[in-house]
C-alpha cells in the first residue's frame, strides 16, 4: 500500500510533538561546534548522528545521492566560508545505488516514467546524474576535485570513507 501525503504528515506531526516535548537544544550556535561538514549520501539505511557519532549542533551534515561532492559544492562552500567549518569527512557506502546505473539510464527511465518532454528537459539542462562504477575511486575522484576547486582551501583536512551498510562499520579510504 502506497504512502499518502496525510500518513506523512500525521507522522511528521506526531514525531514533532514528541520531540519538542523534551527539547532543551534551542541555545546551540548557528555555527557547528566541532567545526567540521560530514558529506554522505541520502540512502535510507543511513543514520549519520549514530553512525558517526554526530550530537546535535557538532557538524553540518551534509546528504545527496552518493555522497556527490559536485553536487554539494554550495554546502560545502556555505558551510567553510559562512560558518567557520574546517575539516570534511565524505562518507559513501556498500550497496549504493549511484553503483547500478549510468547517466543514459536514469534519462531512459525519465522518459519511461515521465514522458519524452522531460527527457528532452534532461538533456537541454545536460543534467549529470553523477554516477560511479567503483567505490573507493569514487571516493578518491571526490576528495580529487575538492582538491582540485579553488572554492576549498588547500589545507582543509578531507578524509574520505566507505560505510558499509551490511554490517555499520565505516573504513577509511583516504
Amino acid at each position: 500500500m502506497p504512502v499518502t501525503n496525510e500518513d506523512i504528515v500525521t507522522r511528521i506531526e506526531a514525531a514533532s510533538a514528541s520531540y519538542s516535548s523534551t527539547f532543551d537544544k534551542g541555545h546551540l550556535a548557528l555555527p557547528p561546534a566541532k567545526k567540521y561538514l560530514l558529506l554522505t549520501c541520502m540512502d535510507a539505511r543511513i543514520d549519520p548522528a549514530r553512525a558517526f557519532g554526530i550530537e546535535l549542533g557538532d557538524a553540518h551534515v551534509i546528504r545527496n545521492a552518493g555522497a556527490s561532492t559536485k553536487d554539494a559544492l554550495r554546502s560545502i562552500i556555505i558551510s567553510q566560508q559562512l560558518l567557520a567549518t574546517e575539516a570534511i569527512a565524505i562518507v559513501k557506502h556498500t550497496g549504493c545505488g549511484m553503483l547500478t546505473f549510468k547517466n543514459e539510464d536514469a534519462y531512459g527511465v525519465a522518459e519511461e516514467n515521465l514522458g519524452v518532454e522531460a527527457r528532452k528537459e534532461l538533456e537541454e539542462r545536460k543534467l549529470d546524474f553523477l554516477p560511479f562504477p567503483e567505490l573507493t575511486q569514487a571516493v578518491r575522484d571526490d576528495i580529487e576535485f575538492l582538491r582540485g576547486t579553488k572554492l576549498v582551501k588547500d589545507e582543509v583536512p578531507i578524509s574520505g570513507w566507505v560505510y558499509e551498510v551490511e554490517t555499520g562499520k565505516t573504513v577509511r579510504v583516504v
